[in-house]
């Protein structure tokens, strides 16, 4: 259950600790500000030179929950990317832009005026479950070792291939039609709103992008208040995949990279929304409370694929 996470509030951003947290991008700057923040507290006290990195950019228009993630935790990047995220959308008809938000050029105009809360709400079933989408031109996906955007930016000219995508859900909350429409959508890492919104549009012939975004959740974790973050360590780190707990015996196998036999383990204690895909069949190996790796079955035993030194 979601409640069973274990989640410390630090409003005054006072100390920072290994592990992932919780913090709240506002609409404006860049990702990696909110991870800036952190390394900047680090630089503040001797000794405390830990790797950090973010769990997933927004981009600068958009707000919401981003994770930061600090000394061994950062090795946990990889296992974050198949857990469901939550969006708020605002969608504005009539005008598609070459970024696919507020911030950018307009390419493209179309007719809005007829377009109906029924209309609205069939157009979003094509999307749903794997497609493929292309993703913005204005985006992070890399062109021959370049970031798409400085591609962009500079007014090259190139296509990006469409990448296999999930959409769990997509829901209409309001309509203020002709003029924008506001949608919540469950998906999984890699998903792109905008190009949604693009796509939308595009089908619909009236063109779109979006003016407003907000990421309220990803996993089990909720976004805090502004100012504020949530620090969260140990059996709430990757609370979808089942845990195994080791002894110092098994703890001395595991640091031999030696493999461990399989064992009956209980169900991972926040499970993924029904019918959305299963993460992959790894375990969180927990030693004396704290996470210190992932394992995975190579045949018919549990191997490490990331050693957490010192856990976390």
């Amino acid at each position: 259950m979601v409640e069973e996470v274990k989640m410390t509030a630090d409003p005054q951003f006072s100390e920072v600790l290994p592990g992932l947290y919780l913090v709240r991008k506002p609409a404006g700057p860049a990702a990696f500000s909110v991870v800036q923040h952190t390394n900047d507290l680090l630089a503040s006290r001797p000794g405390r030179n830990w790797p950090t990195c973010h769990g997933g950019a927004l981009d600068p228009f958009a707000e919401g929950l981003m994770l930061v993630l600090v000394g061994p935790a950062t090795k946990l990047f990889p296992f974050l990317h198949a857990a469901p995220k939550t969006y708020v959308a605002t969608v504005k008809w009539g005008v598609e832009t070459d970024n696919g938000d507020l911030l950018g050029k307009p390419i493209a105009e179309g007719d809005a005026t007829t377009l109906t809360p029924d209309q609205l709400a069939a157009a979003l079933k094509p999307f749903l479950g794997w497609t493929l989408q292309v993703p913005p031109l204005h985006s992070n996906k890399r062109v021959n070792g370049e970031r798409a955007w400085a591609k962009a930016q500079r007014g090259e000219k190139f296509e990006l291939p469409g990448s296999r995508v999930y959409l769990h859900s997509a829901r209409w909350l309001s309509h203020a039609l002709p003029s924008h429409s506001v949608l919540e959508l469950v998906c999984r890492g890699g998903y792109y709103v905008r190009s949604l919104a693009r796509d939308l549009g595009q089908a619909l012939g009236c063109r779109a992008h979006l003016t407003a975004l907000d990421r309220t959740a990803i996993g089990p974790w909720s976004c805090p208040p502004l100012g504020q973050r949530v620090h969260i360590s140990r059996e709430g780190l990757l609370p979808w995949l089942p845990a195994r707990a080791l002894g110092d015996d098994d703890m001395g196998e595991l640091k031999k990279i030696s493999p461990l036999p399989p064992v009956r383990l209980p169900p991972a204690p926040w499970p993924f929304p029904p019918g959305f895909p299963e993460a992959p069949p790894q375990v969180r190996a927990m030693h004396l409370g704290k996470l210190v790796a992932i394992l995975e079955e190579t045949n018919g035993a549990w191997l490490p694929t990331v050693m957490l030194r010192g856990g976390v």
